[in-house]
């Protein structure tokens, strides 16, 4: 018996398609066409440069990035809490001397053992001052400074952390 002829005899002088020996599958059956990546990679341009390999996985770090540690928020408050207090001393015993000069001037012009209340409460002000930076200081060395170094140290540790990777 003769073999039964193909329906589109192949033209001998022409070169074979490049996807003849991939089955077709319409782009709608939901069946993987031939570009798809479960089929065999078949370059479309030979002449690109090979895709690079993929990166590594990237490790998560072990504790928070410092932007978001705890400490910083802390010497944040801390930092914030100190400049409050001496701000406060200092300005408003300022306010309370303006406030009585303008408000109560006969208080003001009255005298304290033989000196005016007015020039006693100017006098103050020097030695509020000094109290002021006082506590500013003494806030930094029990308070903040101590925070402080501790995100020095937390952030020269994650550097070399880093740099070893």
């Amino acid at each position: 018996m003769p073999a039964t002829p193909s329906p589109h005899p192949r033209d001998p002088h022409r070169p074979p398609h490049p996807y003849a020996d991939a089955p077709y599958t319409h782009s709608r059956a939901g069946v993987p066409s031939p570009a798809s990546p479960a089929s065999p990679a078949r370059p479309t341009y030979p002449w690109q440069p090979p895709a690079p390999p993929a990166p590594p996985p990237h490790r998560a770090p072990r504790h928070a990035p410092l932007g978001h540690h705890s400490d910083l928020r802390r010497l944040r408050r801390a930092y914030r809490r100190q400049r409050r207090t001496a701000t406060l001393t200092a300005l408003g015993y300022f306010v309370l001397f303006l406030t009585l000069s303008a408000c109560a001037p006969s208080f003001m012009t009255g005298t304290v053992t033989g000196v005016p209340a007015g020039l006693l409460l100017a006098v103050g002000q020097v030695p509020v001052t000094w109290l002021a930076v006082a506590l500013y200081e003494t806030t930094a060395r029990r308070r903040v400074d101590p925070l402080a170094a501790l995100i020095r140290r937390q952030a020269v540790v994650d550097a070399r952390r880093e740099a070893a990777r």
